[in-house]
């Protein structure tokens, strides 16, 4: 299965954004055109490395820089071998948990830890429903819980999100709009990709209830494997993200570990 930045519908949201987008061969190449620069060239989890075509690529929008990140550890010996170095700082989580869909709801449930399934159970009577058709409300929702503390989308990018994945997009809330969350799909495999919640949210422990139902709703639609998008990495050491690895490894799964980012300048 493709990583979720492979697919055509992810290709078609970052065209949508502002960027460049070449496919060839089934996999996306990204180009941020950059004024008086040239251009960075990204290519995040290939199920190949094409040298040929990314060297074509860097030519052809003068690639100041070109940013790789292997999905295995012998794709990321074969950069070194090329001259590119690993990142301090990686693009992507570098570490994750998933979460097999083809199991039954009830094995999947069960699976669960203690806190996860007490906080379920407790939160069973809220209200959840699809703002796909009121962004606004779902952004007025995340931008009052956050306030200026995080980095909340602009409409018009949550729109071209929606526009992209279609009904393979959920854009989760509790009826009080005490939290929230996105939910895309593609290629087979569910991902929790943003999320919020106030503190009315955290007290009631309503960010469970709301991954749940997102975890059924993706396995409903398809999705064979749900995909947290990162948890804490001791080799990347982030200590904002302790609190929230500690929730997402409540629902159990297992970890999936990805080389990090590799950088080369002037390819």
């Amino acid at each position: 299965m493709n990583d979720i930045r492979q697919t055509q519908e992810y290709a078609n949201y970052l065209s949508q954004i502002g960027w460049r987008v070449e496919r060839s061969a089934e996999i996306n190449y990204f180009i941020r055109k950059l004024p008086l620069f040239g251009s960075i060239l990204k290519i995040q989890r290939p199920q190949e490395i094409r040298i040929s075509k990314i060297r074509e690529l860097a030519k052809k929008y003068r690639a100041f820089q070109v940013i790789i990140e292997p999905k295995s550890s012998l794709d990321a010996d074969f950069l070194v071998s090329l001259g590119f170095h690993l990142s301090k700082s990686p693009y992507l989580p570098t570490k994750t948990l998933q979460i097999d869909l083809t199991q039954t709801k009830e094995k999947i449930f069960k699976d669960l830890e203690k806190d996860a399934k007490s906080a379920i159970k407790k939160g069973e009577n809220i209200e959840i429903a699809d703002c796909k058709d009121n962004l606004e409300k779902f952004r007025g929702a995340w931008k009052k819980s956050v306030g200026l503390k995080r980095y909340v989308p602009a409409l018009e990018h949550l729109a071209s999100l929606k526009k992209a994945f279609k009904n393979n997009s959920l854009f989760l809330m509790t009826g009080d709009e005490s939290a929230g969350a996105i939910f895309l799909s593609g290629d087979g495999i569910g991902y929790y990709w943003q999320a919020f919640t106030n503190r009315e949210g955290r007290e009631k422990h309503e960010q469970y209830n709301i991954v749940w139902e997102g975890i059924l709703r993706v396995k409903k639609i398809g999705a064979r494997i749900f995909d947290f998008e990162g948890i804490y990495d001791e080799r990347f050491p982030n200590k904002s993200w302790l609190g929230f690895t500690h929730f997402k490894k409540s629902f159990g799964g297992y970890e999936v570990i990805h080389p990090g980012t590799f950088v080369k300048w002037f390819l």
